[in-house]
């Protein structure tokens, strides 16, 4: 579904195998997320992800992410440590084999984990809100192979911060490494409105396939 388009809610629930009553339930929660929008007697449409959105997105993740990392190189304990540097080497090796599918979805556990174990309720709580919106184009950040290297040698970094209970060299790598990677969504999705290039949101094997970006 292009963004802008009607959802087809009687084609969409046949697929899914469940009635449109608890459908049109769940895209009222999508709706008040900020995904879709509830049109008066007119159905949802899906709402767009814009260049303007994700740098005003990411200027705030930065800032969130940047404050969580600094907190888990104070609290974080010996076993989560441990944890931490076991999902880093298996990224790692994604990395190496240039497996981007695992490499994004572990690289996303591994964000999720480093706010969790910052150990502060409120932070994780407005984290969560804003994710829902940005992880529509976080893919976006690592279609470049530049970016994705650069990424990785972030992620080094911080993992070296949190050895050393460094609280400000970890705030400072995680809010530059977000800030990095919402300056690389927005240029993409610029690039995506202005017609230079397609098909951003496709997952990225399919992408590959058909030629719309280099693997």
């Amino acid at each position: 579904i292009e963004a802008g388009e009607k959802v087809p809610f009687a084609p969409l629930a046949e697929t899914l195998g469940v009635s449109l009553t608890p459908l049109r339930e769940a895209f009222k929660v999508l709706a008040v997320e900020g995904l879709v929008e509830q049109l008066p007697n007119r159905g949802v449409r899906l709402l767009p992800y814009t260049s303007a959105e994700a740098a005003a997105l990411f200027e705030v993740i930065a800032e969130r992410e940047g404050l969580a990392a600094a907190l888990t190189a104070r609290r974080i304990d010996k076993d989560q440590l441990e944890e931490l540097e076991a999902s880093h080497r298996q990224m790692h090796r994604h990395f190496e084999q240039r497996e981007k599918d695992p490499y994004f979805d572990l690289n996303s556990e591994i964000h999720e984990k480093i706010v969790a174990l910052s150990g502060n309720d409120v932070l994780i709580s407005t984290h969560t809100k804003l994710m829902v919106r940005a992880n529509r184009g976080r893919y976006i950040a690592i279609i470049d192979e530049d970016r994705w290297i650069e990424a990785m040698a972030e992620h080094d970094a911080l993992m070296d911060a949190l050895r050393r209970g460094d609280c400000d060299s970890a705030r400072q790598i995680w809010h530059a490494h977000l800030m990095r990677s919402g300056e690389v969504v927005a240029d993409v999705l610029r690039r995506h409105e202005s017609g230079e290039i397609e098909n951003v949101f496709r997952p990225q094997a399919d992408r590959e396939r058909d030629g719309s970006i280099e693997s």
